[in-house]
């Protein structure tokens, strides 16, 4: 008889001995060991993995997140993220960042784009005062 890939000698399916052996992993180390085998993995996929990896991992991730919270689930998490942030950081840092983003805008829009902007900024002051 042809054995089950999926069983050991002991017929515990190869998910079931994971399991355990997950488990027994965890009572024996600590936070610093699986930060210590992250970071060698995550090192090890960067070596064998381009950009196009990252991005296609990433957006599936994005999709997932985005299928199983709503808006509120967002603003929480990046409330959460700017105060924490802005704890870390001084004046310099946002002012760094700012450039570069305007930098990177200014690459990829026209005079259109920035008209456009420019226009419902002040529809939308004008409607607030």
């Amino acid at each position: 008889m042809a054995r089950n890939n999926n069983d050991n000698r002991d017929g515990m399916s190869r998910e079931e001995a994971g399991r355990m052996g997950g488990e027994k992993t965890s009572k024996t180390h600590g936070k610093d060991f699986y930060q210590e085998i992250g970071k060698k993995g995550g090192e090890s996929t960067s070596e064998s993995h381009d950009k196009d990896f990252y991005q296609e991992i990433g957006k599936k991730g994005g999709e997932s997140t985005a299928s199983s919270h709503d808006k509120d689930f967002y603003q929480d998490i990046g409330k959460k993220g700017g105060e924490s942030t802005a704890d870390s950081h001084d004046k310099d840092f946002y002012q760094e960042i700012g450039k570069k983003g305007g930098e990177a805008t200014s690459e990829s829009h026209d005079k259109d784009f920035y008209r456009d902007i420019g226009q419902k900024g002040g529809n939308s002051r004008n409607n607030n005062d």
